[in-house]
């Protein structure tokens, strides 16, 4: 596993993991057929710009300018991605790869809340990670719903 140096090199992945999952949701966004589910899909992604904007601040706080986030690599099972984010997929496996990529957001934020020195920025990642557990359970809900209706 990555060792961090800095705080500010905790918040730079989760405003990168952030960026990631807003692109991610919009395309999702696009390709739904219901109406409902593609808002769902938008809703979660201005989230996500929420989310970025939370994580910004704190970096802000901290007296540092918010630059254009770098990749920063790492390496954890625990909350790897799903392999493939082919979507090119029926909706009921896209529901199921939005479950994980949500597991692995909360799974990553409560590591990196652990790992911050500063308490804004761990009650900051803490937050986030319940809110990814939100997002999990509103795509629990509509597979569920999916499979009642056969």
């Amino acid at each position: 596993m990555v060792e961090f140096e800095t705080d500010e090199e905790i918040l730079e992945l989760a405003i990168s993991r952030e960026e990631e999952a807003r692109v991610f949701l919009l395309t999702l966004a696009g390709r739904m057929i219901k109406p409902e589910m593609r808002k769902v899909f938008e809703d979660l992604a201005d989230e996500e710009l929420e989310h970025k904007a939370r994580l910004e601040l704190e970096v802000i706080k901290k007296g540092r300018v918010v630059t254009a986030t770098k990749q920063l690599q790492y390496e954890a099972k625990d909350y790897a991605e799903p392999a493939g984010t082919d979507i090119d997929m029926d909706y009921k496996d896209i529901l199921i790869m939005a479950m994980q990529k949500e597991e692995a957001s909360f799974r990553l934020y409560v590591d990196l809340a652990s790992r911050v020195t500063h308490e804004d920025a761990y009650e900051t990642l803490l937050a986030l990670a319940e809110e990814e557990v939100r997002h999990k359970l509103r795509f629990e809900m509509e597979y569920d719903n999916l499979l009642k209706a056969g």
